[in-house]
C-alpha cells in the first residue's frame, strides 16, 4: 500500500511492504531522501541570500548617506552588511513553505474537541513603512479526523509574520499579505487547507510601531483581529468557547 502527499514539483512518498502477514514499514530511506533534499534546498537559499548581499548593503548605505551620515565613520563601517543581514532574517519566511514546515506532523486522530495553542509570540513588518508589529496569535481548530503537532502551528505564524508580502506556498489559494488582517486570515486558511478540519479560528492582537513612534504616536494602542472560518463562523457557541479559552486576564 503506498500513501502520497504530492505538492508541485515535490512528492513524498512512504511505502508499507508486507511479509508473511505482518506490515514493515520502510522510513529511513524516505526520511533521509527529505533530508537530503531540505539540505539542498537550505543550501541554495543560503547561496541566494549570499548574491543578494551587496545589493542591500549598498542600498541601506545610500540610504545613511540620504540622511546626511557619514558612512565612512567608525560607527557606521559595518551598519550597511549589518542591517542587509538583519531584513534578511527579518524576511526569511520568503524561503518557507507551509508543506515543509508540516512534513510529517499530520497525524490520524478520533479527537473531536477543540485543540487550542494561545498566546504565540509573533514579530512582523509593516510593509507601509518597514516598521515591526508585533503581538500574541490565539490558533484553535476542531479537528476532523486529524491533528498536527503544537509546535507546527507556531512554526505556521513564524513563517507567514517573516514577510512583508507573500503568498501561500503550492497547492493552496493564493492570498497576499499586506498588513495584520490578511495576515490573520492567511494564517487560518493554510492550516483549512493543510488539515480540512472542521474549523480554524485566528486571533491577533499586536502594537504597531507605525502608530507608536510615528503618526499618531499612541503608546498603547493595540489591534484586534480575527478569522473564522467553518464551525468556528457558523456556530456561536462554538465561537464564544474558543474566544473565552483563549481570553487573557
Amino acid at each position: 500500500m503506498n500513501s502520497h502527499f504530492t505538492g508541485t514539483g515535490k512528492q513524498l512518498v512512504t511505502d508499507f511492504y508486507y511479509n508473511n502477514g505482518f506490515s514493515e514499514l520502510s522510513l529511513e530511506t524516505k526520511k533521509t531522501t527529505v533530508q537530503q533534499r531540505k539540505q539542498h534546498e537550505a543550501s541554495g537559499k543560503d547561496a541566494e541570500d549570499e548574491s543578494r548581499l551587496p545589493a542591500l548593503e549598498a542600498a541601506y548605505s545610500s540610504i545613511l548617506r540620504g540622511l546626511g551620515e557619514d558612512t565612512d565613520r567608525q560607527g557606521l563601517l559595518r551598519t550597511p552588511l549589518r542591517a542587509a543581514k538583519a531584513m534578511q532574517f527579518l524576511t526569511k519566511g520568503y524561503h518557507e513553505d507551509v508543506y515543509d514546515i508540516l512534513n510529517d506532523a499530520i497525524f490520524d486522530e478520533d479527537h473531536d474537541e477543540i485543540v487550542i495553542v494561545k498566546d504565540i509570540e509573533m514579530f512582523s513588518l509593516c510593509e507601509h513603512h518597514l516598521v515591526p508589529f508585533f503581538g500574541r496569535v490565539h490558533i484553535g481548530y476542531l479537528p476532523n479526523k486529524k491533528v498536527v503537532g503544537l509546535s507546527k502551528l507556531a512554526r505556521i505564524v513564524e513563517m507567514y509574520s517573516r514577510r512583508l508580502q507573500g503568498k501561500n506556498g503550492r497547492g493552496l489559494t493564493q492570498i497576499y499579505i499586506h498588513i495584520q488582517e490578511r495576515l490573520t486570515k492567511q494564517i487560518a486558511m493554510a492550516i483549512s487547507e493543510a488539515l480540512q478540519p472542521a474549523g480554524v479560528a485566528v486571533v491577533i492582537e499586536a502594537a504597531h510601531m507605525c502608530m507608536v513612534m510615528r503618526g499618531v504616536q499612541k503608546m498603547n494602542s493595540r489591534t484586534v483581529t480575527s478569522c473564522m472560518l467553518g464551525v468556528f463562523r457558523e456556530d456561536p457557541k462554538t465561537r464564544e468557547e474558543f474566544l473565552r479559552l483563549t481570553k487573557t486576564a
